[in-house]
C-alpha cells in the first residue's frame, strides 16, 4: 500500500478518502474544475485527465464525462451535434476510438473540437495541430475525453491523473491496472475513494493464464 497521509508541502501523489459514489463523483468535478487548477496552476481541459477502472456504472467513463462535460463545457446556446450517445460541443476533448486509415487518425489519439456546421453537417476535430474533418454520420469513430478508461490510457501520459477507485469496480480492481493508471502522471496523481478498493488492487495480481503457443514455436523455429 501506498502512504495515504496527508504530506505536509506539496507532494505528486494525493489519496482523498470518499466512501459513497456519489460523493466521490462530486469530489472529481471539484478538484478538476476549481482545487487542482488553483493550487497546481493545471489546465482542466488540457493538463488533468480522469482515468477509471471501468466504462459502465456511476463512476464508469461514459457517466463521468457526461458529468464533467457539464461541468467544464456547459451549453451556452452555441453550436453542438447529438449522435450515437454523445453530445459534442465546441470545445469538447475526444478521443478516436477506432483505426481510420483515411483520416489518418487512429484508436486513442486525443483531438479537441474546433468547428461544428450543422448546415454542412460536420465537424472539424484539431488533433495536436492537424484539422481533421468528420460528416455527422462518421461520428461514432468518436467519444468524449474528459475521462478515459485506463485500458484507453494505456501509451499516453497527462501532467494530472485523477483516479476514482471504488468497490463497485470489484472486477476491475487489479495491480496492474492500478500501475498502469498511477504511471500516466508525470507531475501529479490524485486518488479519490475508498482505502478498501484501494488495498484490493493493491493485492490482487492478474494471474489468468495466458495461452500463446510461443514456447512451441520458438522450440520449432530453432528446429
Amino acid at each position: 500500500m501506498p502512504r495515504l497521509t496527508a504530506p505536509e508541502g506539496l507532494s505528486d501523489f494525493y489519496f482523498i478518502e470518499a466512501n459513497e459514489p456519489e460523493a466521490i463523483q462530486e469530489l472529481i468535478v471539484r478538484l478538476v474544475k476549481e482545487r487542482i487548477p488553483a493550487r497546481f496552476g493545471f489546465d482542466p481541459k488540457k493538463d488533468i485527465q480522469v482515468l477509471t477502472p471501468m466504462n459502465r456504472s456511476l463512476l464508469g467513463a461514459r457517466n463521468l464525462n457526461q458529468v464533467l462535460q457539464t461541468a467544464l463545457n456547459p451549453s451556452d446556446g452555441g453550436p453542438e451535434v447529438q449522435r450515437f450517445g454523445w453530445t459534442f460541443r465546441l470545445g469538447d476533448r475526444v478521443i478516436q476510438t477506432e483505426n481510420d486509415y483515411n483520416r489518418d487518425v487512429f484508436n486513442g489519439d486525443l483531438g479537441e473540437i474546433e468547428k461544428i456546421n450543422r448546415i454542412e453537417q460536420n465537424m472539424v476535430v484539431n488533433f495536436e495541430g492537424r484539422q481533421v474533418d468528420y460528416d455527422f454520420g462518421d461520428l461514432d469513430e468518436l467519444a468524449l475525453a474528459y475521462v478515459l478508461s485506463i485500458h484507453k490510457s494505456q501509451g499516453s501520459e497527462f501532467p494530472c491523473v485523477v483516479i476514482p477507485i471504488h468497490t463497485q469496480h470489484y472486477m476491475m480492481l487489479q495491480r496492474n491496472l492500478l500501475y498502469t493508471a498511477v504511471t500516466r502522471g508525470k507531475r501529479l496523481v490524485i486518488v479519490v475513494g475508498t482505502k478498501k478498493a484501494l488495498a484490493m488492487a493493491v493485492r490482487r495480481q492478474d494471474t489468468s493464464q495466458r495461452y500463446t503457443a510461443l514456447r512451441g514455436r520458438l522450440e520449432k523455429s530453432a528446429q
